[in-house]
């Protein structure tokens, strides 16, 4: 059965129903490997990240296995009991993307309208990251108060709900996954950094400082995803 060109909606969702199939009717056998990423994604028309984003879906269900310095195989699944991602879950790395437009622009009304409570509460925000992770806790506490409280500062419901909206998909299992490959305390030291940088740009109502630095975080987000994943999978 050939693979075929999918169509741009929920790219994840549909190249890991196509994978799925091939595996359940034989054609990549219990512990064969998968072709390589960038073949995947040439042969289905669609990018890497997205088949990235399949990958990991399929592993969360149990159909594949990444194992670190060879490849991706196919698992058997006889024992395994399935467990399904949810349909409508988003794409972590798709997510990254939605997130740059959304919250570039939610840093930069941030500086051009925020108030002094409102820095304060990032500025505490960024304090409780530091303090989670100089105690070796992952800090994503204070993450997500420095981002909502930069689009509280903003003063409109319908941004507020959907930043929220965006944090709540973490919680998913693709998301998870992909994290528990490259969020470590020295990227989130990283991130750190980053996170002060936005602010420093909002305090001094800067709204295009600010906005490259939100860009800027969520481009270097992106990356971490993106290079351990492929230190996880990189072919031997």
């Amino acid at each position: 059965m050939p693979l075929q060109s999918i169509a741009p909606q929920r790219l994840y969702r549909q190249i890991a129903d196509q994978l799925r199939t091939l595996i359940g009717d034989g054609e990549f056998a219990t512990g064969a490997r998968l072709p390589a990423e960038r073949d995947l994604a040439r042969q289905l028309g669609v990018s890497r990240p997205s088949v990235r984003e399949a990958l990991i879906a399929l592993e969360v269900e149990g159909w594949v296995e990444v194992r670190t310095g060879s490849g991706v195989y196919v698992q058997d699944r006889s024992q395994r009991q399935a467990a399904p991602v949810a349909a409508l879950e988003w794409g972590p790395l798709e997510l990254i993307r939605a997130r740059r437009v959304v919250e570039g622009e939610t840093a930069a009304l941030a500086a051009a309208q925020g108030r002094r409570k409102d820095v304060d509460a990032m500025t505490r925000a960024i304090a409780l990251m530091q303090e989670l992770a100089g105690r070796n806790v992952m800090p994503l506490e204070g993450d997500r108060a420095f981002h909502l409280a930069i689009v509280g500062a903003c003063g409109n419901v319908v941004l507020q709900e959907t930043v929220e909206g965006f944090w709540d998909s973490r919680n998913g299992p693709i998301f998870t996954r992909l994290g528990g490959y490259f969020e470590t305390l020295p990227s989130w030291r990283s991130a750190i950094a980053e996170h002060e940088q936005i602010l420093d740009a909002i305090a001094a109502r800067d709204a295009d400082a600010a906005r490259t630095a939100m860009h800027e975080h969520m481009d270097k987000s992106h990356q971490r995803f993106s290079a351990s994943w492929r230190r996880a999978k990189k072919a031997a």
